[in-house]
């Protein structure tokens, strides 16, 4: 078996109005659009990753919170319907995912061997999060590749910072193992926003773009330095100020999925490409990829 890799990294933010936005079938909900610049942002991703050949999504999401250890999707199908409990008038979405179930034991295989604790998803009525559903949609809005989903185990609230970046970076590095030895040609999503203050109310038309805007300023600024540090290649350093960004910011890289894919793209030093910034009730949400096989064949050429 050829040795699997990474073919893409992307930040790939999940509010539920983009999916309402784009009135898929499987949503119930219906919109007259919205959040424009976010969704054709990941217009502009799915046309890069077009050439790319994966063959699976992995995608950490911060909705999918367990309390002891990481967790992986380990049965080859979930079907059922996801409601979001914040914005059930917006995101009701009947999801059939089907996963690649030797990826997600080689995963929870690698991270047993790191010393992580690993849980194995095996009960056929769990209800797969929102936010795994919305990265994976508006990444791949056909459903035509499986997906490994793994849970955020919030050990940045229950221990530390510090710890919580620890885990987080033990685990991006045993996922990448796992993909090389499976021979997988993996997409990776961390499916998170940046900075995450919002609103507490919405207008009496959710998708009225005059009511949206960055929640303040100052949150404006961190997510453009973070911005910059990831199209300037600064990903060590990104990860440095991690701790900071998140207490100014509320941010959700809190839940550890935007280290997990840093560690698991092993902290790149080339610029990642923005395909949008756009708030969604006063979140930052960026799309952002990194293309590890163009930074290489660029350096070779």
């Amino acid at each position: 078996m050829a040795q699997g890799r990474i073919v893409a990294g992307v930040l790939a933010p999940h509010p539920p109005h983009l999916v309402y936005a784009e009135n898929p079938p499987q949503n119930e909900p219906r919109s007259e659009g919205g959040w424009e610049e976010l969704r054709w942002g990941y217009e502009r991703l799915r046309r890069s990753l077009a050439g790319k050949a994966a063959d699976v999504l992995v995608v950490h999401s911060p909705h999918w919170r367990t309390t002891c250890g990481h967790h992986v999707l380990d049965l080859a199908r979930f079907q059922g319907l996801s409601v979001d409990p914040v914005f059930p008038n917006l995101f009701r979405f009947h999801y059939d995912v089907a996963v690649d179930v030797p990826l997600a034991e080689a995963i929870a295989e690698e991270g047993d061997r790191a010393g992580l604790v690993m849980g194995r998803m095996r009960n056929p009525d769990f209800r797969v999060d929102y936010g795994t559903l919305t990265s994976c949609h508006m990444v791949r809005p056909g459903w035509d590749l499986p997906v490994v989903a793994i849970s955020t185990n919030r050990a940045f609230y229950y221990f530390s910072d510090d710890v919580g970046q620890r885990e987080m970076v033990a685990l991006g590095e045993a996922t990448r193992r796992a993909v090389e030895r499976t021979g997988r040609r993996a997409v990776l999503l961390a499916s998170n926003s940046l900075s995450h203050r919002h609103f507490t109310e919405e207008p009496p038309v959710p998708e009225d773009m005059s009511h949206e805007h960055v929640f303040h300023h100052g949150q404006y600024l961190w997510d453009m330095r973070m911005l910059d540090h990831m199209r300037s290649g600064r990903t060590r350093q990104l990860i440095d100020e991690m701790p900071d960004f998140i207490e100014q910011t509320v941010s959700e890289c809190k839940e550890g999925c935007l280290t997990w894919l840093m560690a698991a793209l092993g902290f790149p030093d080339y610029p990642a490409e923005v395909h949008a910034y756009g708030t969604v009730i006063g979140t930052g949400n960026a799309v952002v990829e990194w293309d590890p096989e163009g930074a290489r064949a660029a350096h070779d050429g």
